[in-house]
């Protein structure tokens, strides 16, 4: 296992090497740039869309606007915002966090622009009944490059197995057996029957289920995780201090997991932004295209604010906690989802099955979340009769990823997760000046 864990490090240093990092952060800042900070003018504007009065049955789609951020979140809010951040900061420090919260706010911009790249791009499928749209169809439609978007589908089946599946199902594993013993073989085969009940049903399906339960589970989560920072509100400035102190001088803030360098925490904490948020990845926008609405921007000013909430704001809370808790610091041999699980039981009774409650939520409703986009893949690659035996693959893979090596499904995914980045920001670099001019003659009309 060490063997193959070390394999995987290698090749995961290479593809979120510093030339990959520097690359999201330029098409990040040009996008932020171009758009004039988009993300921070119009914040305001999308809850009015989410919830004014404007009638999201006139447009074309599957889906309603609130009802596509609630899947896109569902595939976004998840074990990355508590797993996965905490696995960022036992690498790379404290000082993970900042370079999260940086690439979530350029990020946002990324986001905005592929949402409205999907929407604009989009088109009725009738074989199948519903819009079809996403990062495969606009490098396809609006550059030509019909290589390009083909192996973006592809690696997004891999990250769909990796990041949207395996990672979620061993985390809940993991979750149940520190808490109640139960064994992961036995999650996996129950966890794999709940699945396939959800994903036949389509993304009418999904979408019904996470508009119900990713608000239901935010919400359980963030409350309790804000309870404990404002019981502790006098160790905030001391974690904050560990955070800005570990970013720009790569200090070890605690012992032998500590991070070891700026680079460390920069590739770290870039690497879980981009994940705990799909900031580049392009997946989020596959659901954007699924919405009822008649304007591509406002489609794209509610997908942005994804990254908003599953990092600025969840993210933030579980690195607060742990810094509040100590855990890091006593040496602790426990990973993932039982550091958490122990930071919070310290606060709030029965905190452990609280955190353990809400990342069943979180795991779930991002594995249903991403098979959808598994499905739009391959439908895009190989057709409709492939859609049911992805849905086989997909639902078996969750047995296996649920006994796995925490270490060697994290590598896994994050190596798939930058395959599937790549493709993505290299048309996003190409066709940022489609975004610019849609973004010019859609708010020059209003």
């Amino acid at each position: 296992m060490d063997r193959v864990s070390s394999y995987l490090d290698s090749i995961y240093n290479i593809v979120w090497g510093p030339w990959f990092l520097l690359f999201i952060i330029i098409v990040a800042l040009r996008l932020s740039y171009l758009l004039h900070g988009i993300q921070f003018r119009y914040l305001r504007k999308v809850f009015s869309i989410l919830f004014g009065k404007k009638n999201h049955n006139s447009g074309e789609g599957d889906i309603s606007p609130f009802q596509s951020l609630m899947t896109s979140l569902a595939a976004t809010i998840g074990v990355s915002n508590i797993v996965g951040v905490t696995f960022a900061v036992t690498i790379g420090g404290y000082g993970s966090l900042l370079w999260i919260w940086v690439i979530a706010f350029i990020g946002m911009a990324v986001k905005y622009s592929e949402a409205l790249l999907a929407v604009k791009y989009r088109h009725y499928d009738k074989e199948r009944d519903e819009m079809a749209g996403g990062p495969m169809y606009y490098i396809e439609r609006a550059l030509g490059w019909k290589w390009l978007a083909s192996f973006f589908a592809f690696a997004g089946i891999l990250s769909t197995l990796g990041g949207g599946n395996m990672i979620q199902a061993n985390s809940i594993a993991g979750a149940l057996h520190s808490v109640t013993g139960i064994s992961p073989i036995i999650t996996g085969v129950v966890l794999a029957a709940v699945t396939a009940f959800v994903i036949m049903g389509g993304i009418k399906s999904i979408g019904k289920t996470s508009s119900f339960l990713v608000p239901f589970m935010g919400a359980l989560y963030i409350f309790s995780g804000f309870a404990i920072v404002v019981m502790n509100y006098h160790l905030v400035p001391d974690v904050m201090g560990r955070v800005f102190l570990s970013a720009f001088t790569g200090k070890a803030t605690f012992g032998g997991i500590a991070g070891y360098g700026i680079m460390v925490a920069m590739q770290a904490g870039i690497t879980r932004g981009v994940v705990s948020s799909e900031v580049g990845m392009g997946s989020s926008s596959i659901a954007a295209a699924a919405a009822r609405t008649e304007c591509p921007s406002d489609q794209a000013l509610i997908s942005m604010t994804g990254s908003f909430f599953a990092t600025i704001i969840v993210s933030t809370i579980t690195v607060m906690v742990l810094g509040i808790s100590g855990v890091l610091e006593s040496g602790s041999s426990l990973g993932g989802a039982a550091l958490v699980t122990t930071a919070f039981a310290k606060y709030i009774p029965g905190g452990g099955i609280i955190v353990t409650a809400a990342l069943i939520f979180f795991a779930y409703s991002t594995i249903v979340g991403w098979a959808y986009y598994g499905e739009k893949f391959c439908y895009y690659l190989f057709g409709n009769a492939s859609t049911t035996i992805y849905r086989i693959i997909f639902i078996a893979v969750l047995i296996p990823g649920a006994t796995l090596n925490l270490h060697v499904v994290w590598r896994i995914s994050d190596i798939v997760n930058g395959l599937i980045t790549l493709p993505n920001l290299i048309a996003l670099a190409f066709l940022s000046k489609v975004v610019v001019a849609e973004t010019k003659r859609i708010f020059n009309d209003q």
